[in-house]
């Protein structure tokens, strides 16, 4: 869908339709959101009857607790655009990160759109094709083995058992996978048997000659040859990683402490985050609706916080890490489109 929006205009019946094909992709949109809106409103009008006047220093102290966790996802893919020889500035980094977080969180199949744009805007920044589709497997990968490193952590400090095989096998894959570009971007040839053999099935099915399009896959693999991820930034990127997750469970501690002066344990609130958070990965309602809000309110619960204060804590960190991020993805996502439209203009002066 972005892709389309940010295509230039042809004169002639094809302009036409692609001005009908935005028009409408438009309305879609506010449509969908109408729909989640109405849908949606008897829980959330329910819910924020229950939130209190929050403590305006805590509530400040959420909301840049959430800016700062964007901003660690941020320099995480900041970092690996860095080290494929990317000199890209740090905001665009940052405006990327909350567009492609709001078509993530709000569109059905939110993830091929989010997956998409960030492709579309990593090579308008000069990423190949090869470092594009890298960078965006890692960040995912770095910040799936983030999310795990944390939770193994809360559940350590609870005298838990972590599940160190599920985290260890996550290491295992990112490390194989550096290396593994590595080696092929020094010795692109050793994938050549086994393009041969995909190919030849693809191409049977197709119809073709058995190599057709080696060239185009010896090509996309000799650009990995720019990404060259040392240990140095590929720790910052990990940094970054388990940062975000953490400063995001830090704007949920601030909420409880904005709403109520009731002790929680730490502990037991980033067990709690981390279970909301691994909610929200198994559904496919947008922004996981319904299915974070009840993890958190009673994983808060079992915690020892009151229900109505888990409740009210639980609505406002919604709106900050939600609400309020979904808004500013949401204008990043026009600024950049606008941006992009008045350089094709420019261009085709």
């Amino acid at each position: 869908m972005t892709a389309s929006l940010d295509t230039p205009h042809p004169a002639g019946p094809a302009a036409g339709r692609r001005r009908w094909f935005r028009r409408g992709a438009v309305i879609a949109v506010i449509v969908l959101f109408a729909v989640e809106l109405f849908l949606g409103w008897p829980s959330l009008s329910s819910a924020v009857g229950q939130l209190k006047a929050p403590d305006p220093r805590w509530l400040a102290g959420a909301v840049v607790a959430e800016l700062m966790a964007m901003g660690m996802y941020a320099r995480m893919q900041h970092t690996l655009l860095r080290s494929a020889g990317l000199r890209v500035p740090l905001y665009r980094s940052v405006a990327l990160a909350y567009a492609a977080h709001s078509l993530n969180e709000t569109l059905p199949g939110g993830p091929a759109f989010s997956t998409s744009f960030n492709y579309q805007q990593m090579r308008r920044f000069g990423a190949t094709p090869a470092v594009a589709s890298w960078c965006i497997a890692l960040s995912g990968i770095l910040s799936t083995t983030a999310l795990a490193v944390v939770t193994a952590g809360g559940a350590l400090a609870s005298d838990g058992t972590p599940h160190w095989y599920g985290l260890a096998a996550l290491a295992t894959v990112i490390v194989l996978l550096v290396v593994g570009v590595q080696r092929v971007s020094r010795n692109p040839a050793v994938l050549d048997p086994a393009a041969r053999a995909i190919l030849a099935q693809v191409n049977r099915i197709r119809r073709r000659p058995a190599e057709a399009g080696l060239d185009h896959v010896r090509g996309f693999v000799g650009q990995l040859g720019a990404a060259r991820l040392t240990p140095g930034r590929g720790f910052a990127a990990a940094v970054f990683a388990v940062l975000n997750w953490g400063l995001d469970a830090v704007c949920l501690w601030m909420c409880v402490r904005a709403v109520s002066n009731e002790e929680i344990n730490a502990t037991q609130l980033l067990l709690a985050f981390c279970a909301g958070m691994a909610a929200g990965t198994v559904t496919i309602i947008p922004g996981g609706l319904g299915i974070i809000d009840s993890a958190l309110i009673l994983g808060l619960v079992t915690g020892g916080i009151a229900t109505s204060t888990a409740i009210a804590a639980v609505v406002l960190y919604r709106i900050i890490s939600f609400g309020f991020i979904i808004g500013v993805g949401w204008i990043s996502w026009l600024i950049m489109r606008r941006r992009h439209r008045i350089y094709l203009a420019a261009k085709a002066r």
